[in-house]
């Protein structure tokens, strides 16, 4: 296995295996000399509907005769594209998981400030579904 994610093409844009590289969101690799020389020397597009990228775990499955190039991605971007080829089942409960990561980012500095501003403890925990000695640990940071 590789560290880096592929771009490959496949022969029949009906193949399954890897994503549109824009349905994985914008990937800054797009946008690099090799990449576009790459793209120049298949004579695609970076829309081309044959362009795929796969992230590091999936590149065992890239036909051996495919054309490929790996490119390093950032990890929110390897986050998206791993969301993008996740099966899904799978990925609805990663859609879960990133809703209560985005809800939970800041979680100790918001019972902080709320306690700071005055409001009580119990009606912290009570409003936040939090326990009470989370909230009360949040006092201490």
């Amino acid at each position: 296995m590789t560290d880096d994610a592929y771009l490959f093409l496949v022969d029949d844009p009906a193949e399954t295996l890897g994503v549109p590289p824009a349905a994985a969101g914008e990937l800054s690799c797009m946008e690099t000399p090799a990449v576009r020389a790459w793209l120049d020397a298949q004579g695609v597009s970076a829309t081309s509907p044959r362009l795929r990228v796969v992230p590091p775990e999936e590149t065992g499955a890239i036909p051996e005769e495919a054309e490929r190039l790996p490119v390093p991605l950032g990890e929110e971007e390897l986050s998206r594209l791993r969301h993008q080829t996740a099966p899904e089942p799978l990925a609805a409960v990663e859609t879960e998981l990133l809703a209560y990561r985005d809800c939970a980012h800041g979680r100790d500095e918001l019972l902080a400030r709320a306690l700071a501003a005055g409001v009580a403890p119990h009606r912290i925990a009570e409003l936040t579904g939090e326990d009470p000695a989370v909230v009360r640990a949040a006092a201490t940071r």
